[in-house]
């Protein structure tokens, strides 16, 4: 299993000025290699190569203008023309968009194979460095003098930081004991998540919270002059308290997807079709400020490595509208109707309890058919996923309360 321990990193002033050469020259070919990939393709249909950006990139090296790529590690400059190539090989396959040009400003990485680093006696050394890289190492469980990663990535963020990350294959771990629990998830704004067994995750908005310091410091930066040691001195604020909002935010989605994942031996979650709903102007920034794709990548690969089971159902499964006692479905339900009656069994519904109990339903319908188990009158995996009874239903308005 493939796995990565991120840590901060403490150069020198010499260590800092050859990272920092490093990530100019990374960005240089980055840049030089997609203008002339674009123009190759655009201008004569030509597709390009890895085989031939390396050559271009050999020959660059042999020019005045560009003699200056020999001072740094050849590493990771080649591992910029592989990522490019990986990222135009994800972009004709439609998992991805056109590549980008990488800015001057922002976060800067490099990254280094094992021919490029050496970990020996406690300490990481760096090719093209002098002396040893201090590492605040963390990770208690884990030695490290004994690690072997299979790359060391050095990165600086916009604040100032710098970080070292170590990617690394290690066994897998053994599975959590089971629970014989099934749990269903219902993701939301007003409240994070809302469980079928009737739990709240209240949703902590980080960024709300802390939306007056960074409007604040956003109106220092603005004043300054460009280009002035001023300005760079308050936008190191400004990504600081942006720094603070992310690392709030991860930390609350990693103990939430924790405590799940650990709670229940099967997560049901609805495929949320989340960059859709940013599109809504007045709902963009709550909806991008509770994560819910990072949640859901965190429930993948822990539920993976727990050995537990996590279920994404259709997105237009009508889990709100839905009746879970009798799967009575509803012809319409307003965002602003919180509780509702079943017209059909009369049960007095939660809007958000009811639907992560249909979800969790629909996920045993899936998981039952995924095992030839189901009789197929439930629900669909593929196209319109309806909950319904296999009886003929009429459609009733629910009733709102007064």
């Amino acid at each position: 299993m493939r796995t990565a321990y991120k840590c901060r990193a403490y150069p020198t002033p010499e260590q800092a000025a050859v990272f920092n050469r490093t990530f100019g020259c990374v960005r240089l070919v980055w840049n030089k290699t997609l203008a002339e990939r674009h123009a190759a393709f655009f201008q004569r249909g030509e597709k390009t190569s890895y085989k031939q950006t390396d050559a271009a990139l050999t020959a660059w090296k042999k020019t005045e203008e560009l003699a200056f790529l020999s001072e740094v590690s050849s590493v990771p400059l080649q591992q910029t023309l592989r990522h490019q190539h990986t990222a135009f090989g994800n972009f004709f396959a439609e998992r991805a968009r056109y590549p980008r040009f990488k800015p001057r400003t922002g976060r800067r990485s490099a990254h280094y194979t094992r021919s490029a680093f050496r970990i020996k006696d406690g300490e990481l050394r760096i090719a093209k460095t002098n002396g040893p890289l201090r590492v605040a190492w963390s990770f208690s469980e884990v030695d490290f003098a004994t690690l072997d990663p299979t790359m060391v990535i050095i990165s600086r963020e916009p604040d100032g930081r710098w970080y070292v990350s170590f990617a690394m294959e290690v066994d897998h771990p053994a599975p959590l004991p089971a629970t014989g629990h099934e749990i269903g998830v219902d993701l939301g704004i007003k409240d994070f998540a809302v469980t079928s067994d009737g739990d709240r995750i209240a949703n902590p908005r980080h960024l709300a919270r802390k939306a007056r310091n960074l409007a604040r410091y956003q109106r220092r930066m603005a004043r300054r002059q460009r280009g002035s040691a001023n300005r760079r001195k308050a936008k190191a604020k400004v990504a600081a308290a942006h720094r603070k909002v992310r690392n709030a935010r991860r930390d609350f989605l990693h103990k939430t997807s924790t405590a799940l994942v650990e709670a229940a031996d099967t997560i049901v979650l609805e495929d949320l079709a989340v960059a859709n709903m940013v599109r809504n102007r007045s709902l963009a920034k709550a909806i991008s400020d509770a994560s819910w794709g990072d949640f859901r990548s965190m429930l993948e690969y822990k539920a993976a490595r727990a050995g537990r089971h996590l279920i994404v159902i259709d997105r237009w499964y009508p889990s709100s509208k839905t009746c879970s006692g009798c799967g009575h479905l509803l012809p319409k339900l307003d965002l602003g109707t919180r509780h509702w009656t079943c017209p059909a069994c009369r049960t007095r519904h939660d809007r958000d309890v009811n639907a992560a109990k249909n979800i969790l339903a629909a996920g045993r319908a899936v998981a039952g058919e995924s095992s030839g188990d189901a009789c197929g009158a439930d629900v669909r995996q593929q196209g319109s996923s309806l909950l319904r009874s296999a009886a003929k239903q009429e459609p009733h308005a629910a009733r709102r309360p007064a």
